[in-house]
C-alpha cells in the first residue's frame, strides 16, 4: 500500500520515500497519522518526501524490519524516483537498518534519529546544542558496530547533522567520556537554570508554562500576550473585538521566531505579563511535544523540562483545527505525567478556533476544562486571561498580615502575588488583608494575623 506524497523546497533536497509498519496494536488511522506526522519532520529537515509506503505484518522482522519482498520493492521504487534515502517511522536496532541499508542499497534513517537531526538543526543556544549532542551520542553508543561505522555518518545529511565536533570519534571509550563531559556541563546549567528561578520566585509572581503539541500555536500564544501587554490589558478587554487585533498589530512582539514548522522553540523563553487587575505573573514557552517522543531527548532535555514542572499553572495549547486533535491533547497528557508534571493546575486552549466548523466549536465548547482561542483573530484572549486570572483566584486563601514597616520585601511579596482587599497603617506595622496562594501562605506564615480555611 503506498500514498504519494509531495514536498517542494527552493534548493536540492534529499529525496526520501517514508516506511511504515501496519501491526495488530496500531489501528490504520493511528498508522496513517503517524505516517502524516512523519512527513511534516522530514519536510522540516529539509527532505523531500516522494513515497510513502506502508506494509502490513503481524510485527517487524528482527532481521530487516520488512519482508524481503516489500524490501526489494521499495529497492527498485527508491532506484526509480531517485532517493537518497529511507525514513523508518519506527527506533530500528542496529541490526535491522544494517540490513535494510543493505538490501535497498540507500542510506536509512528511524523516525529517532529524524527528531534528533531537527534538534541539531533548531539548537542555537549553548544549553540547547549541549542537550543535542547527549541526546545523539546516548542515541548512538549502544548503535556502535563492531567496526565502529555508525558515528562516521556524521555531516553528511538529514540523521547525521550534529552540534559537536565535525568527525566524533568513534571509538566507545571517547564517546562514553564526552557523554559525561555533557552531562557534567548540562548539570552545572540545570544548577544555573535553578538559581534563576529562584530569583524569579524572589520577584514573587506565578509562573505559566506554555505546553502542547509542536506547531499549537504556543509561541504565537506567548507573543500575542507580550503585544496585549504592550497595549494594556484593561485597554484591551475594553475595545471592541474587530478592533483588538489591529491595536496588537500597531505594537511590538516578544521578537520570537514563529514559523509553520516543528521544533520552531527549542529553548524556553520566559516573558512578564500583565492580567486583568492588575496582577502580573511570568509565562515561559517551551519545547513542544510529539508522539512517541524519544527517551533520549527527555533526559537530554531535563533542565529546559523542568520549567514545566516548576509552574504554577499549565497553559496545554492545542491545535483545534488538527485531524487527530483528541489523540494529540492525549498525548499532551502522557508526556506531561511522563515528566512529573501531571499535578499541575492545567488549562486548556483550544487554539485556531478560527479554522473549524461551527460543529466542532460547539463540540470543543462543552468541555469545561477547555478556553476556545485564536491568536490570529483574538477572539477569546479576552476569556483566556480572566480564566487564568481566576485559576489563580480559586487556589487562593483569604487571610490577615500583620507587617513590620520594616519588613518591606514581606509586603512587596503579598501584594504582587495576592490580590489586596484592604490596608490598614498602625503603630505597629501595615496590615493587609489578601487572597494568597497557600505557597505564599506557607512562606510567610509568622505575619498571618488571621485567616480563613
Amino acid at each position: 500500500m503506498s500514498a504519494r506524497l509531495h514536498t517542494t523546497s527552493e534548493e536540492r533536497s534529499e529525496r526520501a520515500i517514508l516506511l511504515s509498519l501496519a501491526t495488530p496494536d496500531r489501528t490504520a488511522v493511528e498508522v496513517q497519522d503517524s505516517l502524516k506526522e512523519l512527513s511534516e519532520l522530514a519536510t522540516t529537515a529539509g527532505a523531500d518526501v516522494v513515497e510513502a509506503l506502508i506494509q502490513q505484518r503481524g510485527a517487524p522482522d528482527p532481521s530487516c524490519f520488512i519482508g524481503k519482498g516489500k524490501a526489494t520493492e521499495l529497492s527498485l521504487l527508491g532506484k526509480d524516483l531517485r532517493c537518497d534515502l529511507v525514513i523508518v517511522d519506527d527506533e530500528l536496532a542496529p541490526t535491522q537498518r544494517r540490513n535494510l541499508e543493505e538490501a535497498l542499497g540507500m542510506r536509512v534513517i528511524d523516525r529517532t534519529e529524524l527528531i534528533l537531526d531537527i534538534f541539531a538543526q533548531r539548537a542555537r543556544t549553548y544549553e540547547g546544542k549541549l542537550q543535542v549532542e547527549l541526546a545523539q551520542l546516548t542515541y548512538r553508543l549502544p548503535r556502535l558496530s563492531g567496526s565502529g561505522t555508525e558515528l562516521s555518518r556524521l555531516g553528511g545529511g538529514i540523521g547525521t547533522r550534529g552540534p559537536g565536533e565535525t568527525k566524533l570519534e568513534t571509538d566507545r571509550r571517547r564517546i562514553r567520556k564526552r557523554i559525561s563531559e555533557l552531562k557534567r556541563s548540562l548539570e552545572d546549567l540545570r544548577k544555573q537554570r535553578k538559581v534563576q528561578r529562584q530569583l524569579r520566585d524572589r520577584s514573587n509572581l506565578p509562573i505559566v508554562a506554555l505546553c502542547g503539541y509542536t506547531n499549537a500555536g504556543k509561541s504565537s500564544l506567548l507573543d500575542l500576550l507580550v503585544r496585549i501587554d504592550a497595549v494594556g490589558v484593561e485597554r484591551f478587554l475594553n475595545m471592541k473585538p474587530a478592533e483588538r487585533s489591529n491595536a496588537v498589530a500597531q505594537v511590538a512582539g516578544s521578537g520570537l521566531l514563529i514559523e509553520d514548522r516543528l521544533f520552531a522553540t527549542l529553548d524556553p523563553t520566559t516573558r512578564r505579563i500583565s492580567l486583568p487587575g492588575g496582577q502580573e505573573f511570568l509565562v515561559s514557552d517551551t519545547v513542544g511535544f510529539i508522539q512517541r517522543i524519544p527517551h533520549d531527548l527527555i533526559a537530554a532535555f531535563r533542565a529546559t523540562l523542568e520549567e514545566i514542572k516548576e509552574a504554577d499553572l499549565l497553559l496545554h495549547v492545542i491545535d483545534a483545527s488538527d485531524d487527530q486533535v483528541y489523540a494529540k491533547i492525549e498525548e499532551g497528557v502522557k508526556t506531561l505525567s511522563e515528566i512529573g508534571a501531571d499535578e499541575i493546575p492545567v488549562i486548556r486552549v483550544m487554539n485556531k478556533i478560527d479554522l473549524v466548523s461551527e460543529n466542532e466549536r460547539r463540540r470543543f465548547a462543552r468541555d469545561e476544562d477547555a478556553v476556545l482561542v485564536s491568536t490570529v483573530t483574538t477572539e477569546n484572549i479576552d476569556s483566556l486571561l480572566r480564566r487564568i486570572a481566576r485559576s489563580f483566584d480559586e487556589r487562593r486563601v483569604r487571610a490577615s498580615f500583620l507587617i513590620p514597616y520594616d519588613s518591606g520585601n514581606v509586603e512587596n511579596a503579598i501584594r504582587t502575588r495576592g490580590r489586596v482587599e484592604s490596608v490598614e497603617y498602625r503603630e505597629n506595622g501595615v496590615c493587609i488583608v489578601a487572597r494568597v496562594g497557600r505557597d505564599v501562605l506557607n512562606r510567610y506564615s509568622d505575619y498571618i494575623a488571621a485567616r480563613e480555611g
